[in-house]
């Protein structure tokens, strides 16, 4: 519907723009600031809390990408174009126009950098880490569709797949349609200004669009190769031409002046950071700064968090709770210190000499233009250009294909690989909006829908934040008691001697030995377990296949519980000194995932002693976190 009125009447949308705006900054501005605040402190308590030792899948996962990978792809993906368009831009402006102050003064020179990496630093990354680290675990502990719906399962149940779930995708998908759009428009400015700066094509809402349309057909090649083919590869290549642009600056500029202006800038982010945090400017009647600076960028941060939020959750299985929140918040943040030290900083000092007036001037009248006029400075500036030129379009289209495929998941129910066509369609679809908008009002307009559509987000990621709590206290529960709670008789007698148990410790044997060994005494002892349970009222089930045995105990209102032994192939240790070069382990795994110890050689009657111990231990956590005193 907007992209329909946008292309009929641009300028009555772009007056509606301009009244939302004004309402939204007027009214709300104090909501966004508690919101974000308390999303930031969050996001501290998990990372420090017993819940992060809980894993984002189950307990024997480990991580499916390597660290740099993983850096690489959640970093393109978060703020990409972003560091590119104002990484000169923003801490000019807020030299030459600070919010108190006088401009162009060194008290100017250091807000400015305290501003831009308040606005860069680590609320932006705790609002996409807190997201992100809720959908991956209700995904890939819980099992739940990969869909900000199944961060309310705590809350209404199995009522998630219903209208109330489509409800919370709707906005999701209208939120991050608006995010990705936003930051195409930046993208699709700054390379229409890199080819007038350096070629002299014409700067102007038709080029742009027709870049939008290119860029596009760019992005949708790389959605249709997927994350492993397309733009995990892209986000490598993002990443070292980053670094090659910032290393290049740092070497051709004042390389000491850089270096100790990132360890100030840092420590003066840090000494300030609770004052900014909640800082309105109530005193000052800043409402128009505020409005065209921190909440625009906490509305493009939380518009963006669905989209950030599906695309991290994605590639982050395995880790778990703490080392997936100080990789998602602190890694990319000290890049992104460094990186707006590097341009930012750089450019101050220039624009605090008399030489530097131009790149005021042209920060002034023509933001995207900034970073090319900026590269005038130093030696070989043309150089420098055209690989900040390639860089740009390099995000765009990784920031556009990566939003693709996380809408295309939340459009389809989910579905981790939906059909190409779809994939093509929302593609498509982004670069339709950007172009829209752009028409529509430009910029402006953009950064209106940012932080209009945040604001419903704003609320579901706290009311998401709380279910989370809930469930991580009750899946903290069952792992301490699974790990801690024992009894006196934990095992039944052993009816083999010692020395045939070490033998089957001290042995490696081979996958048919194994197999024989589950058809011989797991199957035999847990159909038994089994029989007992149902003779005892309990609803329960046996299911066997080539290289597993379960046992399934259901009741309703609590948690199943849930045993199994499966076979896992390791490399035979070099110490072993045996021929196979592989051995097997019968393995036990429960509802929360492996627990790293093997049954082989146990007999039938200690088999079943081990089962009835993680049963006794599943009972004593349903009993300690729903149990009330009564008195």
């Amino acid at each position: 519907m907007i992209t329909i009125l946008g292309s009929v009447f641009p300028k009555f949308l772009e007056s509606v723009f301009n009244d939302i705006q004004g309402w939204l900054i007027t009214n709300t501005s104090w909501i966004y600031i508690l919101s974000v605040g308390a999303i930031m402190i969050f996001s501290l308590w998990l990372m420090i809390s017993r819940m992060g030792d809980i894993r984002l899948g189950p307990d024997h996962s480990e991580p499916e990408y390597s660290n740099i990978s993983w850096f690489a792809m959640l970093f393109s993906a978060g703020m990409g174009i972003g560091l590119l368009f104002f990484g000169v831009a923003e801490p000019i402006m807020h030299l030459t126009s600070p919010p108190v102050g006088e401009p162009l003064s060194i008290d100017a020179a250091r807000e400015a950098m305290k501003i831009t990496f308040f606005h860069w630093g680590l609320h932006a990354w705790a609002i996409y880490s807190t997201l992100a680290v809720i959908l991956a675990y209700f995904c890939y502990r819980k099992e739940l569709p990969l869909l900000p719906r199944s961060a309310f399962y705590p809350i209404i149940g199995e009522r998630i797949h219903g209208k109330i779930g489509d409800f919370i995708d709707t906005f999701a998908i209208i939120g991050t349609m608006f995010g990705v759009a936003t930051s195409l428009g930046y993208g699709v400015t700054q390379v229409n200004a890199g080819l007038s700066y350096l070629f002299g094509i014409e700067q102007s809402t038709t080029i742009q669009v027709m870049l939008i349309a290119g860029i596009t057909c760019l992005a949708t090649i790389s959605v249709v190769l997927g994350l492993d083919g397309g733009i995990k590869k892209l986000s490598n290549i993002n990443l070292a031409l980053a670094g090659i642009l910032l290393v290049a600056v740092i070497l051709l500029g004042d390389t000491v002046f850089i270096m100790k202006s990132y360890v100030q800038n840092t420590g003066a982010y840090l000494s300030d950071i609770v004052y900014k945090t909640f800082n309105l400017y109530a005193y000052e009647k800043k409402e128009s700064w505020i409005g065209g600076w921190t909440l625009l960028y906490w509305g493009w941060w939380i518009s963006w968090s669905p989209f950030v939020g599906i695309f991290i959750a994605r590639i982050s299985k395995g880790r778990t709770i703490r080392e997936f929140m100080c990789g998602v918040i602190f890694v990319p943040t000290a890049f992104t210190f460094l990186w707006m030290t590097v341009f930012g900083n750089s450019a101050i000092a220039l624009a605090m000499k008399d030489s530097g007036k131009d790149l005021i001037e042209t920060v002034n009248s023509n933001v995207p233009v900034a970073l090319f006029k900026f590269f005038e400075a130093f030696p070989m500036s043309t150089g420098l250009a055209v690989l900040g030129l390639f860089l740009v379009v390099t995000f765009f289209v990784s920031s556009s294909d990566s939003g693709s495929l996380v809408i295309d998941t939340l459009a389809s129910g989910g579905d981790e690989e939906p059909p190409v066509w779809q994939r093509v369609f929302w593609a498509v679809l982004e670069g339709v909006v950007a172009a829209t908008l752009l028409l529509a009002g430009g910029l402006g307009a953009l950064q209106t829908m940012t932080i209009a559509s945040a604001f419903p987000m704003m609320f579901l990621i706290v009311i998401a934040a709380g279910a989370f709590v809930k469930s991580l206290r009750q899946d903290y529960m069952l792992m301490n008691s699974v790990q801690n709670h024992t009894t006196t008789v934990q095992y039944a007698q052993a009816s083999t001697s010692w020395k045939d148990r070490i033998e089957s410790l001290v042995t490696h044997p081979k996958l048919k030995e194994v197999k024989v060994y589950m058809v011989d005494v797991v199957e035999p002892a847990l159909e038994d377990l089994c029989k007992e349970f149902n003779s005892s009222g309990l609803e329960s089930k046996v299911t066997k296949s080539e290289e597993r045995v379960e046992l399934e105990v259901k009741k309703s209102g609590v948690e199943d519980f849930y045993y199994a032994i499966r076979l896992r192939r390791f490399a035979t240790p070099e110490y072993a000194q045996e021929d196979n070069e592989s051995y097997c382990r019968a393995e036990v795994f429960l509802l929360s995932g492996g627990q790293h110890y093997d049954i082989y050689g146990y007999n039938k009657d200690q088999i079943i002693a081990d089962a009835i111990t993680q049963y006794e231990k599943h009972v004593h956590f349903l009993h300690v976190s729903g149990s009330e005193l009564y008195e």
